[in-house]
């Protein structure tokens, strides 16, 4: 188990502890536990139970538990938690912002045991008897319960790539030899899957192998593919087979989003594009430039490539420097220096540090005199560590009226701020807007922060007018970050293209809480690939000197 998976465990605990009314201390302590656990650098299963009981906020006790976890996969206690509560009570658990508060009282007053049961108590008007539920209430549950319903069955691209990639080795192996590619979303890598597809070369005979092979469950074959589950997390898996020979043809036809097939289908009806055995061959017949997976959503593309205008797609490697990262100084797992070190070592030439501002009390956010000490060391690394340069920035909260953190005089000592909104999430669109309107004609305001708010299948974000959004980042030099965490791909890839048009620079920034979280960079570069985003428009690929440059405009 990783880190992060031993720290979910001990979150659950708290959250089954809490719906149980057991001891407020016990249920804090494993909290603590989470919270530390999830930024710990060092894998957990590499340490000793004596290294593991050292760590601040855990303890002999709890590093009995983590060990029984990593032994067994399971935790007695957790255990006996799940086993006096329903099911469908611990799915209200996974529903973002629904505590176990008030999930104990629909439980025990109301004797409500799914989310199906809630929607419809809902939809009776009868959450409005409970103490604590109004009238408002009950409808921001609604909508939190129905998003929850419509993405339970989807996962993020990270989540589905790593079993992807382990499928995929053990498919290769089951047929050696035979053509085998990702399919789908899945190859397109879009922010969030179904199903992991792929795409196998054989003859439709050998397909029914795959009844008794003992790395899929509940196979299903039908016309043309398999269905199956694979992995603990049970993904939904569909195989595709063809012949060898058609396999270019497959590929084209399975990878491509419906929207961009039909308008490839409309624009040369007539050719007869079966029996390509690549993909290429599919664009030669067309007379089009191959283009690139990510980019096969929508028409525009097409429209791109038969006007011999595709743009070159950045990868990972054209990023430059790690822009938007926390630290020890607020809410992050590791110190100013160990992110700094880390991201040299992984050939980045500069880092801008964002840890939080003051108002982010909840984030260990930095008062005045903690942000000037950050500055005296950041100027000491930067000493040490040239050319590998350090930039002081901070993620300044975007308060209720517009206005960022900080007096101006502290703003004005910055070499960048990250404008974002944490708080008051309860927007309209028009208050929305305009709130993020306030904080990009602030002067000190360089990049946007993930403008939406979104946590993808956890949380939509609060509505915004994005196309004024966007003019007035273009009217006011502001850059607009895609925040590449896997949670929130934030900006939106859709809106890449118009961003463009005006001339809006895209930083793709890890929002790194960790060195670890620093990798998180490809998958902004994914998101940002299927918007047609190219080095030239990426802020964080210019070098160190043309970075400095851009702050100094």
């Amino acid at each position: 188990m990783t880190n992060k998976e031993l720290a979910a465990t001990f979150q659950k605990l708290a959250d089954l502890m809490e719906l149980h009314g057991e001891n407020p201390f016990k249920i804090r302590s494993y909290e603590n536990a989470y919270r530390t656990l999830r930024s710990w650098e060092q894998p957990l299963s590499e340490m000793s139970d004596q290294e593991m009981a050292s760590i601040k906020g855990v303890g002999k006790a709890i590093a009995e538990k983590i060990r029984e976890l990593l032994n067994t996969g399971q935790m007695q206690t957790l255990e006996k938690y799940k086993g006096q509560t329903p099911e469908g009570v611990q799915d209200m658990l996974s529903v973002k912002g629904f505590g176990p508060k008030k999930i104990m009282a629909i439980w025990k007053e109301m004797g409500i045991e799914s989310v199906g049961e809630l929607l419809y108590a809902i939809n009776e008007n009868r959450l409005v008897e409970l103490k604590g539920f109004g009238a408002k209430t009950q409808e921001d549950l609604r909508q939190k319960l129905t998003y929850f319903q419509s993405s339970r069955h989807q996962c993020l691209f990270a989540a589905g790539e790593q079993d992807a990639l382990a499928l995929q080795e053990l498919l290769a192996g089951f047929f050696p030899g035979a053509s085998l590619s990702t399919t789908g979303a899945l190859r397109r890598r879009s922010n969030i899957l179904e199903s992991l597809d792929f795409l196998l070369a054989i003859e439709p005979q050998e397909a029914a192998r795959l009844q008794g092979c003992d790395f899929l469950q509940e196979v299903s074959i039908k016309e043309g593919r398999v269905e199956a589950r694979f992995g603990d997390n049970h993904r939904l898996v569909i195989i595709y087979w063809c012949h060898p020979e058609d396999f270019g043809s497959k590929l084209f036809r399975y990878t491509a989003h419906p929207d961009f097939l039909q308008a490839f289908v409309q624009r040369y009806e007539g050719i007869d594009f079966k029996h390509a055995a690549t993909e290429q061959a599919v664009f030669d017949k067309a007379g089009l430039p191959y283009v690139e997976p990510e980019l096969r959503e929508q028409d525009w593309a097409l429209n791109l490539a038969a006007a011999g205008r595709l743009p070159q797609l950045i990868e990972p490697t054209d990023i430059k420097g790690v822009v938007h990262a926390h630290s020890t100084y607020s809410d992050g797992g590791a110190s100013l220096r160990d992110m700094a070190l880390h991201s040299q070592a992984l050939g980045y030439e500069y880092l801008v540090i964002t840890d939080h501002s003051k108002s982010a009390f909840y984030a260990n956010g930095l008062k005045p005199e903690r942000v000037l000490e950050q500055w005296e060391e950041i100027a000491t690394l930067n000493r040490e560590l040239a050319p590998f340069h350090i930039f002081k920035g901070i993620e300044s909260d975007i308060l209720a009226d517009g206005s960022l953190d900080y007096e101006e005089a502290l703003l004005q000592g910055f070499d960048l701020i990250i404008a974002s909104i944490h708080s008051n999430l309860r927007m309209d669109e028009e208050k929305a807007t305009q709130r993020l309107f306030r904080a990009i004609e602030n002067p000190y305001t360089r990049i946007l922060g993930h403008p939406t708010g979104r946590l993808l299948l956890s949380r939509p974000g609060y509505p915004i007018d994005h196309a004024r959004v966007i003019d007035a980042c273009a009217a006011h030099g502001v850059a607009i970050e895609l925040n590449a965490n896997p949670y929130r791909l934030d900006l939106d890839w859709t809106w890449i293209p118009y961003a463009l048009e005006q001339g809006v620079q895209i930083a793709i920034n890890p929002d790194a809480h960790s060195k670890a979280g620093i990798a998180d960079i490809r998958y902004g570069v994914y998101s940002a690939r299927k918007g047609g985003l190219s080095a030239q428009q990426c802020l964080n690929a210019l070098s160190l000197d043309g970075f400095k440059n851009w702050l100094a405009k």
